[in-house]
């Protein structure tokens, strides 16, 4: 097959507010601003001018400062034939075609409400089961593999079927701000094939995985016929990603054992020999339940835990992406630390077929890397921005079962006990609660956190770092417009009560004409008192893909 064409790209100015951020905790807010990106889909500049307050977004930049801004740059002046509206929702697509030059520029504006974000990164997702969404079944993890996952899998080697269930998981995803995704397929490789033309005719950045699955735990129906038949079909997917994206611009392939009790341990030794041959990321799961950590103890009784299984055969590399992660020993944390693979946190799945709480903040303070997946579907959604806002819950639920069940606080002394002797340990005990009190608000995940772990951790996961997930000039415009609605001044002022209107706040309230312009059915809505700190978690918290009004 011809290598894919990338699409030509134009100079464009992009004009408004961006946010990103810029560690795990600070969220970067850049107001009255304008970014330029080159030919090849790169940020080449930054300018930020100062306004009047008042002025929102791209409100204070007139066309005169922008001109003259990028004129400095070198880039000329403005395209006449650029329509602004049409770029700014077609202008999507990454990496142009190199030594394709284009004249001038053109601009795109953010809307009243919106501000650019990067695009979010699903590091764990099951393109495959997009059509179980939603279907968790009331049974066990291995259960549910059994009775709901494996049939639907099984089914795709239906290429008609498998075109539409990832077309539309593809769609989907996008539909939701995600600009890349580590997608698990089937094990059949024409239609994991297809998978990778979809997400490349689409401009996603995917990684694509053909699961390798030859153990006798799966069902005669759907498994590979030998490990020697599961590499030979890996390669072929490897072959195919190879020539439709040579260099590996969008679509990369990335090695999948499914998870090591589906796997033979010839079939994994050969997958990580052919993870080494070409410089190839892996994805896999681990300790998402009990259960599956019991199992692997039994079939792989010469390994001393889940971990080092994988460890002794090749798979756990800086460039692993491990999904859950949730009932790992400090042992393992250790080793995955040592040899830098990333974890995946799906809080969605973990909820959803109760596998169980993940400490993430014990994972990212041992200096393990971390970012999101939907897990589709075992999560219900496409949305990382789901992913992230269920993330923040979890840990929140983690912290009160920590609080209120993990080790009990010292008790009180009973009648009689000498008054000095409870005086020199009360001192001690009230410390250590207020040590352990922070150690519990420790555990929670801030806003700012969940998003990070949404973008940049995603592609630190992803080996994207230098990419991808933040605004910087380097980095590649990967991006999403977002919209949150808003009221009108007099809206705010009627619905919104502060100590001057408590005297009058069961009067009826006048109704008044919302500044429209599609917020009718914007799920978010702004009252003009908001920080962008609330704005940020009122869009986590409150938001679907209706915010998300176009990507790049």
């Amino acid at each position: 097959m011809a290598p894919y064409q990338f699409p030509f790209l134009r100079r464009t100015v992009y004009a408004g507010t961006f946010l990103h951020l810029s560690s795990r905790t600070k969220l970067c807010v850049r107001e009255h601003c304008i970014l330029g990106v080159d030919e090849e889909g790169k940020i080449k500049f930054i300018r930020e001018k100062k306004v009047d307050e008042g002025h929102v977004g791209s409100a204070g930049l007139s066309d005169e400062w922008i001109d003259e801004e990028v004129e400095r740059q070198g880039w000329g002046r403005k395209s006449e034939d650029g329509n602004e509206e049409e770029e700014s929702l077609t202008a999507g697509g990454l990496g142009g075609r190199k030594g394709e030059k284009t004249r001038g520029w053109v601009l795109v504006r953010a809307g009243k409400g919106e501000w650019w974000f990067p695009g979010f990164v699903d590091t764990h997702i099951h393109a495959s089961q997009y059509p179980n969404s939603g279907i968790f079944g009331e049974t066990t993890l291995l259960e549910w593999l059994k009775n709901y996952t494996y049939p639907l899998e099984s089914s795709l080697s239906s290429l008609s079927k498998a075109r539409k269930v990832y077309s539309r998981c593809v769609a989907a995803t996008l539909r939701h701000g995600t600009t890349a995704a580590a997608y698990y397929a089937t094990i059949h490789a024409p239609s994991t094939n297809l998978l990778a033309s979809i997400c490349l005719e689409a401009g996603q950045r995917a990684f694509i995985g053909r699961c390798g699955m030859d153990s006798d735990i799966q069902p005669e129906y759907y498994r590979d016929a030998s490990s020697a038949a599961a590499i030979k079909d890996t390669r072929n997917t490897i072959a195919h990603i190879t020539s439709i994206d040579p260099d590996r611009i969008l679509v990369c392939p990335i090695i999948t054992p499914r998870f090591a009790p589906s796997c033979s341990s010839t079939l994994l030794f050969a997958l990580g020999a052919l993870a080494h041959e070409d410089s190839l990321p892996i994805q896999t799961h681990i300790a998402e339940v009990p259960s599956e950590v019991e199992l692997v103890a039994k079939l792989f009784p010469n390994y001393d835990s889940y971990t080092a299984v994988y460890d002794g055969h090749q798979l756990l590399t800086s460039r692993s992406v491990l999904g859950h992660g949730i009932h790992l020993s400090p042992a393992e944390r250790a080793l995955i630390k040592k040899r830098g693979a990333k974890i995946s946190h799906c809080p969605v799945s973990n909820s959803c077929i109760s596998s169980g709480l993940c400490p993430v903040r014990q994972l990212l303070d041992e200096g393990i890397e971390v970012g999101l997946g939907t897990d589709v579907s075992g999560g219900y959604s496409p949305s990382v921005l789901v992913a992230a806002r269920e993330a923040g819950v979890v840990s929140r639920v983690l912290s009160s079962v920590q609080r209120d069940f993990g080790p009990k606080k010292p008790i009180l002394p009973v009648d009689g006990q000498e008054e000095s002797s409870y005086a020199k340990s009360d001192k001690k005990t009230k410390h250590k609660e207020k040590d352990a009190s922070h150690e519990y608000e420790r555990t929670r995940l801030a806003v700012e956190e969940c998003l990070y772990l949404a973008t940049v951790g995603g592609a630190r996961c992803l080996g994207l770092e230098h990419k991808i997930g933040r605004f910087d000039v380097g980095m590649e415009w990967d991006a999403q417009l977002i919209r949150l609605g808003s009221t009108s001044p007099a809206e705010a002022e009627a619905n919104v009560l502060d100590e001057q209107q408590e005297a009058t706040k069961h009067q009826p309230i006048p109704k008044t004409a919302v500044d429209t312009d599609d917020d009718d059915d914007n799920p978010v809505t702004l009252w003009g008192r908001e920080t962008w700190g609330e704005k940020v978690a009122k869009w986590v918290f409150g938001g679907d893909d209706r915010n998300t009004r176009a990507v790049w």
